[in-house]
């Protein structure tokens, strides 16, 4: 008779080419949900990316616009970057196939790697927000918004429309993340039997 151990080992594919098993009927519910999750940031990453490439004001001082501004301009790359890459995994996740060990990790990485560059964009950005409403006496930074209010205003609703993307982004990584570490072994079987020999040494 073969151990609890040893049946829960041959349940879970150890390599990168093994496969996981077709979603059951009762998982395809799940599989909608998450692709509807993914094609959300598309929208809101669109939306925050097109108010930002309109925000330009001439006032008294002068003019200004988000191409002045380097983190203006890099949360407009992001969210163009990241809204072509919930297109493209939307679709991804809508036709059912099988979970393999590589594709599982390409998602992973992916979701991660996005979430991290959406929320520099919203970090960057916000940073050069609070300076343009409070400036820094420090290095005589006097604020900007009271002179250029409707830009001000603009680039606030862009970086809270990225933050509600970033959002999403981490949703998505929470989520390819457990997929990932319940479907797949460990990827170096040394590791796996390892930490098992270490979780079973007595105290």
């Amino acid at each position: 008779m073969k151990s609890t151990d040893e049946e829960d080992h041959q349940q879970k594919p150890a390599t990168g080419s093994d496969v996981a098993a077709e979603p059951a009927e009762d998982f395809q519910g799940v599989r909608t949900a998450e692709t509807l999750l993914r094609a959300v940031p598309m929208g809101l990453c669109l939306a925050a990316m097109a108010i930002m490439v309109k925000n330009s004001q001439d006032g008294d001082f002068g003019s200004i616009s988000y191409s002045d501004l380097a983190a203006f301009k890099y949360l407009v790359y992001a969210n163009g970057a990241c809204a072509a890459y919930s297109l493209l995994s939307a679709f991804y996740f809508a036709i059912p196939r099988p979970a393999t060990l590589a594709r599982s990790w390409t998602v992973f990485l992916l979701d991660q790697l996005m979430t991290y560059i959406i929320l520099a964009a919203g970090t960057v950005s916000t940073e050069i927000l609070y300076l343009a409403y409070k400036g820094d006496v420090n290095v005589t930074w006097s604020e900007a918004c009271s002179v250029f209010d409707t830009f001000c205003r603009r680039a606030t609703t862009s970086v809270g429309i990225t933050f509600g993307s970033a959002v999403c982004y981490v949703l998505l990584s929470l989520v390819s993340s457990y997929r990932l570490f319940s479907t797949f072994a460990a990827p170096v079987p040394f590791l796996s039997s390892k930490s098992q020999e270490i979780a079973a040494f007595p105290s």
